[in-house]
């Protein structure tokens, strides 16, 4: 015959092991889309084009106002069609995004940003991941230009 304490093992057994087969499945469950899933880094980037200026030499950005939600990668295609040289700067919105790489002709440059600087013709991809909700201020940081209207603002918001 079985005792009391013989008992209570077996069934202590017993419970450890359904606790533990579920756990398993459970975890099993919610881990395999994990696993599966693509980091960030890799995935496509939502593209969007930004001039600064014009070939008429106007002080502005086409578009002035960006929008982006956060955790999700972009890629801006930035120009310069003006007849002067032009910066994006935004350095609030770079010090809440992740960049994965700003690149420009044969030239890839990988860590923070803060600013770029377009001479007449010049192009660059910034591609970065916005990590923080906010509405952040851009502007052109050569003198007159943000006084003469060359600003923006960028809104990203949460998923």
């Amino acid at each position: 015959m079985i005792s009391f304490a013989n008992w209570s093992r077996i069934r202590f057994f017993w419970q450890s092991l359904g606790l533990t087969l579920g756990l398993i499945l459970c975890f099993a469950v919610v881990w395999t889309p994990l696993a599966e899933a693509v980091p960030i880094s890799k995935q496509p980037a939502t593209e969007v084009k930004v001039s600064l200026g014009n070939s008429a030499g106007e002080l502005k950005f086409f578009p002035n106002n960006l929008e982006f939600v956060a955790g999700q990668k972009y890629k801006l295609l930035l120009d310069n069609p003006s007849p002067t040289k032009h910066y994006f700067t935004a350095k609030d919105f770079a010090d809440a995004s992740w960049t994965q790489k700003v690149q420009s002709g044969k030239v890839e440059v990988k860590g923070a940003i803060h600013e770029l600087e377009l001479k007449p013709g010049g192009e660059a991809e910034w591609v970065l991941i916005p990590m923080k909700s906010g509405i952040y201020e851009l502007h052109c940081s050569i003198p007159g230009h943000t006084e003469a209207g060359m600003t923006g603002q960028i809104v990203v918001s949460s998923h």
